[in-house]
């Protein structure tokens, strides 16, 4: 505790920002790049979050922004580096196809496609958070909302616990461009940039990024490449119709693809030729499949993945206090990734996952605002279906050695790297067979329907105080599906995987659900730019409709439901401006995902849980050209300690810090003729995560201190700039995920996070 008081007093003393609170942002509904001048003043920030304009300062509930001009002093440009700057947020990209949202120690990061989200990712005021489909790279972005505590009458029901919502920069009047080209260690490449053309009329924009690099993890194998790099490409065209200053009509489309190598799956077990196991290591030795095209979809380990995005937003300002907003989406994602979950050579739990999904939605809204009333109701129509496929590889005598131990003796991994374990086969049958090949797949879908009214109404009895009562209103249809192929083997005389089998036919189970979600807010304004909050909401988790088998298997997972309880200060006084906010959640039937035996993960209810936290987020600007920041979270919770509650009792969140803290510094100086100098060193903090419950030391990691830093020179009045960004500077070797598919079978593997990744950055701007 000493330890995070110190860190933390540091931060505030001698770390900035770059002033996330003292930059004006102009709302998606109205344009705006997000690019205005910073006035030193929190209240010039205008969000969405409510559905409506409002300053950052006037929504009654606790919300984070960071702009793109934050994202940019800061080198950030990857969803998961953001979440170390916002307090209560943790974003765990263990790849594109797998990224895990934290909001409050919640996590939402299930690939089953019949389970639903926790923690809502809006894309242009789209629901895209279907796990698989999820991850959204940041390029020409306007800002980044983070929304916490139970936000279902704003954001929908899978918004639990909170939502983060990615607002790209829409076209603009006039001629303007960019374009950025970076190469750095690992052999990092980066080419992104944006072309804006139009008038008041008719505008278009294309904005563009494409980053790779090699692996950090070494892979021994010859038949595969290094781990844990870096291929992808996103492609966004904007097009804004004005056809009155009452109209504004938004297409966008959007194209995200991965071709990043394998992921490091390195053994906690398994030596490889290079040394005994070390989940920190740098180097593995993942061989994969020898029928891996065949049976996995891909010759190699790795991730290929491809998104595709369209929305349309109209919004009419009808005269009078009346907005209509009509917003209507389109998601397609394919995924297919090859891992190695075992961690070795051996031919032994070799895997692939294959996700499909669509998603389409329609939202309209009308606003209303007076100077004693404002509201919003309307409804929302969301329809998903998708499935996830899992094809396994492995070779019989390996797989049954390595998981039974039936030859005395006889290893699975050696201290040398090599593979005992492959003898199997031939000592099992005498010598008849070397080899004996297996495969097997099984497969769950899903197919959602959801419908909801929504309103929210805000009275405004005097200047000084706002009362608003909100509910969400939704009747779901969930159908789920189930299917497996598990073939007997030559050698046990059985299917190799206790996974249940339908012998290649598809059953189906279907159910209905209705829910009310309220929730209420009180604003008392202490002056024009310092507020006092409190609110009351209800957040909740579908149920699951589980089928992991034939129709016997049938799970209904009950419904998880929180009430959260908050109050907080909010505002800006002189050259200071910041928040906090206390909070506190009581969750019934809390949800988790728990690795079975069988390397399948299925969801259970872990009994009651509740979280009393404390988040704080503090900004100093003294001059134009100087700027610091400081926040921390805290969070003391966890499912409850309770008999009843059986091997979850008393554990801590997964991928919950008791502690998160982080600071910084902007320096921007005008040194003459046209010149820039600036600078953002910042440090984060993060303390010790279990990355499983029920909770093992020997999944976890403790406390993380980052520094990161970007900074350079800017010429001719900002029309080309040289950058330097470095993130882990110090080097520090730590875990970004442990426990995995391979820890359901007794042998847990380790993803080591990033090192030091350093780069230089050139821009040039017309």
């Amino acid at each position: 505790m000493r330890h995070v008081a110190r860190t933390f007093t540091a931060l505030l003393l001698v770390t900035a920002s770059p002033a996330a609170f003292a930059q004006t942002v102009q709302p998606d509904t109205g344009g705006g790049t997000g690019d205005t001048p910073a006035t030193g003043n929190d209240t010039d920030i205008i969000v969405t979050s409510q559905k409506i304009e409002q300053r950052a300062i006037d929504v009654p509930i606790t919300i984070s922004v960071k702009t793109g001009k934050d994202l940019e002093r800061l080198g950030i440009s990857d969803l998961d580096d953001i979440s170390a700057y916002i307090p209560g947020l943790n974003i765990q990209d263990q790849s594109p196809n797998n990224p895990g949202f934290v909001i409050r120690g919640i996590t939402s990061d299930s690939g089953s496609a019949q389970q639903s989200a926790r923690v809502t990712v809006y894309y242009n005021g789209v629901d895209i958070s279907r796990a698989r489909g999820a991850y959204q790279d940041l390029y020409d972005i306007n800002r980044i909302e983070v929304v916490k505590g139970p936000q279902a009458t704003l954001f929908g029901t899978a918004a639990a616990i909170g939502a983060i919502s990615i607002i790209s920069n829409k076209p603009q009047p006039g001629y303007s461009g960019e374009l950025t080209i970076g190469y750095g260690n690992y052999n990092q490449k980066l080419v992104r940039g944006y072309i804006n053309a139009g008038s008041d009329t008719l505008a278009g924009r294309i904005a563009f990024a494409w980053k790779k690099r090699d692996g950090y993890v070494k892979n021994l194998s010859p038949d595969q490449g290094d781990l844990n790099g870096q291929n992808q490409l996103g492609i966004r065209a904007s097009l804004r119709w004005r056809p009155s200053d009452a109209v504004t009509v938004d297409l966008i489309g959007t194209y995200d693809r991965q071709r990043n190598p394998g992921t490091a799956f390195v053994s906690g077990n398994f030596a490889t030729p290079a040394g005994p196991a070390d989940p920190l290591s740098d180097v593995a030795d993942l061989g994969g499949s020898p029928y891996s095209a065949q049976v996995l979809g891909a010759p190699h380990l790795g991730l290929r993945r491809h998104v595709y995005d369209t929305n349309l937003t109209i919004n009419w300002d009808m005269g009078d206090g009346w907005k209509m907003t009509m917003v209507n989406g389109y998601r397609r994602f394919l995924d297919n990734e090859v891992f190695d979950a075992d961690g070795s050579a051996a031919w032994y739990l070799e895997f692939a996952e294959d996700a499909e999904g669509w998603q389409a939605s329609h939202e309209t809204r009308f606003n209303y605002t007076s100077d004693t009333f404002r509201g919003a109701f309307g409804f929302n129509v969301f329809h998903e279906q998708g499935f996830q496929r899992v094809p396994f590889s492995t070779e019989e005598g390996t797989y049954l050695q390595c998981t039974l131990h039936l030859i005395p003796g006889l290893g699975c991994v050696a201290a040398d790297g090599s593979v005992p374990a492959s003898q199997a086969t031939g000592i099992l049958t005498g010598g008849q067979a070397t080899v004996l090949p297996y495969a097997s797949v099984f497969e769950n879908g899903g197919k959602n329907d959801s419908y909801s009214v929504f309103g929210d109404m805000t009275w405004i009895p005097t200047p000084k105080l706002e009362l608003t009562a909100g509910a969400r209103g939704i009747i779901e249809q969930r159908i789920s599906t189930y299917s497996a192929t598990q073939p007997n083997s030559v050698l046990a005389g059985a299917p190799l995987l206790p996974v249940g089998n339908t012998d290649g036919q598809t059953v189906q189970a279907q159910r209905s659900f209705v829910a009310l979600l309220p929730r209420f807010n009180a604003l008392y304004h202490l002056n024009g730019n310092l507020n006092l909050y409190a609110t009351i909401s209800k957040g909740r988790r579908s149920p699951v409709v589980q089928l992991t088998g034939p129709l016997s298997t049938l799970d209904i997972v009950p419904e998880e439901t929180v009430w959260n309880y908050e109050a907080g200060i909010k505002g800006s006084a002189g050259i200071v401006s910041g928040s906090l906010g206390v909070y506190y959640d009581d969750y019934k039937d809390f949800q988790v995902s728990v690795i079975q035996s069988n390397g399948t993960t299925i969801t259970q209810s872990a009994g009651s849980a509740k979280n009393l936290g404390v988040e704080a987020e503090l900004n100093v600007r003294p001059t134009d050209w100087f700027s610091m920041f400081a926040n921390m979270g805290f969070i003391s919770g966890g499912i409850d300690n309770k008999p009843e509650n059986g091997v979850y009792a008393g554990d801590q969140f997964r991928l919950q810090p008791k502690w998160q803290a982080a600071g910084g510094l902007t320096v921007d100086k005008p040194v003459g003729n046209g010149m820039r100098l600036f600078a953002t060193p910042s440090i984060t903090y993060r303390s010790k995560i279990y990355f499983e419950v029920p909770n093992s030391e020997a999944t976890s990691q403790g406390p993380v201190t980052l520094v990161n830093i970007r900074a350079g020179i800017s010429f001719d009045n900002d029309r080309f700039e040289i950058a330097g960004v470095a993130h882990n500077l110090l080097n520090r070797h730590y875990l970004l995920d442990a426990g995995n598919t391979g820890g359901g079978f007794g042998y847990p593997t380790y993803i080591p996070a990033e090192p030091r990744l350093y780069s230089i950055r050139l821009t040039a701007r017309f």
